[in-house]
């Protein structure tokens, strides 16, 4: 297994590339651009102006039906603590959008809150995944359009070309690339050359399914009753790649017999077999993949292992069983819920990626 480190593409280093010119539309003017990945729990925005990445909660939390309360991070605060008159939610669900009046308010008031000021008429590139339909697609090209913020141009990356570029790969080059990206809702396997993507696979586990498994183990096991916060605090504390073997932590939770809050003391070996079952869906789903792969860009896969990202990929069980199962080295990203983010900040910065990012309509409609 191999930690990979932070990559950092802000600064001089790529000062002097301050355009991105586009094969088929206008050049653009990097220096006022956004980048966007929606993701089911995070929303990360990156204002190239100001060399910074905005990664709240992708949460918004609505008083009597119509009235927002919160967003970003402080929604997620009051998350299974608010009372039947406000409702907290996630407007992204699998990987796609399904509460799209929801998702506009929120992404602006991220976007203004990224800009640090009124929005200025700017581009946006957002990424996308691969493995949706047009219409699904179609819904993020009109997120932008509908929600009210003055945009030149909406420009697209599929989630994977993205992700590669975020950790540091150059994917314009004949090589096979395989990326395993582990979101909240899903995770996206797929095998990359020549900036297009070979071979994709989306499936419905990731971190949400994780934090379910703990909760019902717990409950199964210590007759204890949780929310998703404290199994995902759980989940990060004792199963990340940081943690130590055999580590142990107390949670207060309901007893299902008394009624009544008890202390209880969690290991990370009962986590770890809670897990495991989604954490094989995984393993097959990229085994599969590879058994798919041609051979030319399968021999590239082998010399340079397989790249893990996204918010969940960093759980130490996960990482063993992937690289146990397809014999191969596991590169960790040392940021894998900025990955995506990452990859998008090197399309506006470097003009080699810059045609990566398409419109929306050219490339699905016409």
């Amino acid at each position: 297994m191999q930690v990979l480190g932070s990559w950092d593409y802000c600064g001089n280093m790529y000062a002097h590339n301050n355009t991105l010119s586009l094969e088929g539309s206008q050049e653009i003017v990097a220096g006022n651009t956004f980048g966007i990945d929606l993701g089911t729990s995070n929303i990360k925005i990156y204002n190239y102006s100001k060399k910074q990445i905005l990664n709240e909660r992708n949460m918004i939390a609505i008083e009597r039906g119509d009235i927002i309360y919160a967003t970003g991070d402080m929604a997620f605060d009051m998350y299974e603590r608010t009372p039947d008159s406000i409702q907290v939610s996630s407007p992204i669900n699998n990987g796609v959008i399904a509460d799209i009046d929801s998702m506009q308010e929120l992404l602006k008031k991220m976007l203004t809150k990224a800009a640090g000021n009124s929005l200025r008429s700017s581009n946006y590139i957002m990424a996308v995944p691969t493995d949706i339909t047009e219409v699904e697609k179609r819904a993020f090209y009109d997120l932008i359009r509908m929600t009210g913020v003055k945009e030149k141009k909406v420009l697209f990356v599929e989630k994977p070309i993205a992700d590669a570029l975020g950790v540091g790969l150059d994917v314009n080059h004949a090589q096979g690339i395989m990326v395993i990206n582990i979101g909240a809702d899903t995770t996206e396997i797929s095998v990359l050359s020549l900036g297009g993507i070979v071979l994709s696979k989306l499936i419905k586990t990731g971190g949400n399914k994780f934090d379910e498994a703990i909760t019902a183990m717990i409950k199964k096991e210590y007759n204890l009753i949780i929310g998703r916060k404290t199994a995902e605090t759980l989940k990060k504390h004792l199963c990340s790649l940081d943690s130590e073997q055999a580590q142990s932590m107390t949670i207060i939770g309901r007893d299902v017999m008394s009624g009544l809050p008890i202390e209880q003391e969690i290991t990370s070996y009962v986590l770890e077999e809670a897990m495991e079952e989604q954490f094989h869906v995984i393993v097959d789903a990229a085994k599969m993949i590879l058994e798919r792969t041609p051979p030319e860009l399968a021999a590239d896969i082998i010399d340079e292992g397989i790249y893990l990202t996204g918010g969940s990929s960093n759980l130490a069980k996960l990482v063993d069983m992937v690289a146990l199962a397809t014999e191969l080295e596991t590169n960790v990203y040392n940021n894998p819920d900025e990955s995506v983010i990452r990859g998008i900040e090197r399309i506006i910065a470097e003009k080699a990626f810059s045609k990566l990012a398409t419109e929306m309509r050219e490339k699905i409609y016409y």
